[in-house]
């Protein structure tokens, strides 16, 4: 079992800052990536930015520039630092974690509860 607890969402006016946290905890052997996501009212959930342990960040183009994920492994926790804030980019974000556990050492994807982000023009 993997737990994902998030926090930092909130209520911020248009060009505000917020960052975002994700720690993972549970039966744990590897992290293979650590990623958010979001979904707007009446939209499908789409990728944020994504940092795998052993390849290439992504951003979704929407962000870039704007936002910067970064991870701290010894915490298993992932941040997204939100600059520049968009009130397009108001949606629930949810963080995504692909662990190898120690129970069975195959990957899981796993997601947390989400946090809620609106930005105000």
């Amino acid at each position: 079992q993997v737990q994902l607890v998030e926090s930092g969402g909130g209520l911020v006016q248009a060009g505000g800052s917020l960052r975002l946290s994700c720690a993972a905890s549970g039966s744990i052997f590897r992290i293979n990536a650590m990623g958010w996501y979001r979904q707007a009212p009446g939209k499908q959930r789409e990728l944020v930015a994504n940092m795998p342990s052993d390849g290439i960040t992504k951003y979704a183009d929407s962000v870039k520039g704007r936002f910067t994920i970064s991870r701290d492994n010894a915490k298993n926790t992932v941040y997204l630092q939100m600059n520049s804030l968009k009130p397009e980019d108001t949606a629930v974000y949810y963080c995504n974690a692909v662990v190898v556990t120690h129970t069975n050492y195959y990957e899981s994807d796993n997601w947390g509860q989400g946090t809620q982000v609106t930005v105000s023009s």
